[in-house]
């Protein structure tokens, strides 16, 4: 009785991997498990429409990261030669003096223009600390594009 059960319970596990492998259609052929060409192209068009949406996404922030380390060497820029001028009582003539006193590692990269070039504002004689040698008076970023909100990044 155990032999008979067993090959009972064969012959329904090879009929059940029959029927999963393929079943016969009305004309007796057998039909092929796997996606239709139509379930393919509509998961081909969502997975592209879900690209087109992340990329412009995915540029934005690639420009807001640009523009947040621009303000910040703007600010660093600033700020040290703000301390020079104080501590020299003399504004910079050019960044690399910042650099070889000590103010500064090296000179910040523009991230915008991927350079170490600086459009250079130099302050008017007439009020310049030291009226011999006027220095730099500020910096700005020497792009000629435009930020998300809409400015320039040369007036920044």
């Amino acid at each position: 009785m155990a032999v008979g059960a067993l090959t009972r319970i064969t012959k329904l596990a090879r009929a059940r991997r029959r029927s999963y492998a393929g079943s016969t259609s009305a004309s007796g052929r057998l039909k092929q498990a796997g996606f239709t060409f139509v379930e393919m192209m509509v998961v081909i068009t969502i997975i592209v429409i879900l690209i087109t949406v992340a990329i412009p996404i995915y540029q934005k922030s690639i420009i807001r990261a640009k523009e947040s380390v621009l303000r910040s060497n703007l600010f660093t820029l600033r700020t040290v030669i703000d301390n020079y001028t104080y501590d020299k009582e003399k504004a910079p003539q050019s960044l690399q003096d910042l650099v070889s006193d000590g103010y500064l590692k090296k000179v910040p990269l523009d991230p915008i223009t991927n350079t170490e070039d600086w459009k250079l504002v130099m302050e008017d004689a007439t009020q310049a600390i030291n009226q011999a040698e006027p220095g730099i008076f500020d910096v700005r970023s020497t792009s000629d594009k435009m930020s998300l909100d809409g400015t320039p990044y040369s007036d920044w």
